[in-house]
């Protein structure tokens, strides 16, 4: 009777680490892990800036690279000079009008872009955000300056999402760190952006409706893994004395690997398990010890 006894105390030991790691794998969530793809921005990544209904210009402006209007044609192309674009205009041909319907790939793949991080009502400014989807149900603001953190990996994709629109304050800024590239930072605002005065800004902005640049706002200035595009899928692109430069170099497609914690109910449903196996080692221990004894 005591050697049973003693196997059942011994045969304990398994059954309440089992009950134990059950419990804390119920308890704390787990960490999933997601991809999210770069929006595919096809021959839309050949332009710099892009329109559909106007592109107005006042004051010295300088667009570095490719400029794109569809269905308008040349004559809502405007105040260029005193602006100027250096490489080609392509205005309601076959080239801008294919550029503008990848323009509409390109808005669709950021819109659906999961999973992603609720920032409704939350200002950009001062914030410092590492790879990822951000999702903004109505409009969204940045007063201040806004990091992005590409965590050592220039593959590193930001999407944000934003329900209304996207304005910024004067002299608002965008900065990307740590091999952040302005290749896979894409604005998906469902309707117009507002850049205000003297902001500096970084990443492709795609906008439902129109952009609007005030005096002096850049995109893609500093160099480097510095760029951008103003991008006006439906409306108008205005501007007044303005600097917007492409990303260097050709920017591939690629994805980024971001943790996001779940509900716990994959733990949860383990636990089960665990005692269970604790269980069947307690049965089995005891059946063992009693055809040896």
């Amino acid at each position: 009777m005591s050697a049973q006894f003693g196997v059942l105390k011994a045969s304990r030991r398994p059954f309440l680490l089992a009950c134990v790691l059950g419990i804390a794998l119920g308890a704390f969530p787990s960490i999933a892990v997601a991809s999210v793809a770069q929006p595919r921005l096809l021959s839309a990544g050949n332009f710099t800036v892009m329109a559909a209904s106007a592109i107005t210009n006042t004051g010295s402006t300088t667009i570095t690279g490719n400029l794109a209007i569809s269905p308008k044609k040349a004559s809502s192309v405007t105040g260029f000079p005193p602006g100027v674009v250096t490489g080609a205009k392509d205005e309601d041909n076959a080239v801008a009008i294919r550029a503008q319907t990848d323009l509409v790939t390109t808005y669709n793949d950021a819109a659906k872009a999961t999973p992603f991080k609720n920032m409704s009502g939350v200002n950009l400014g001062g914030k410092t955000l590492t790879p990822g989807v951000y999702h903004f149900s109505s409009s969204a603001q940045l007063t201040g300056t806004l990091i992005l953190n590409g965590e050592g990996r220039t593959s590193s994709v930001f999407i944000f999402q934003i329900g209304s629109a996207l304005t910024t304050a004067s002299r608002a800024r965008v900065v990307l760190i740590n091999r952040a590239s302005s290749c896979n930072v894409f604005w998906q605002v469902t309707s117009s952006a507002t850049l205000g005065t003297a902001t500096s800004f970084q990443g492709n902005l795609i906008a439902l409706t129109s952009i609007t640049m005030t005096t002096g706002a850049t995109i893609g200035v500093g160099g480097g893994v510095n760029g951008g595009r103003a991008l006006a899928r439906n409306g108008a692109l205005t501007l007044d004395t303005n600097i917007i430069r492409p990303p260097t170099g050709v920017c591939t497609t690629s994805s980024t690997t971001i943790s996001t914690p779940s509900t716990g109910a994959a733990p949860v449903a383990l636990a089960p398990w665990l005692l269970g196996s604790g269980a069947f080692l307690v049965v089995a221990l005891t059946f063992r010890r009693r055809r040896w004894s």
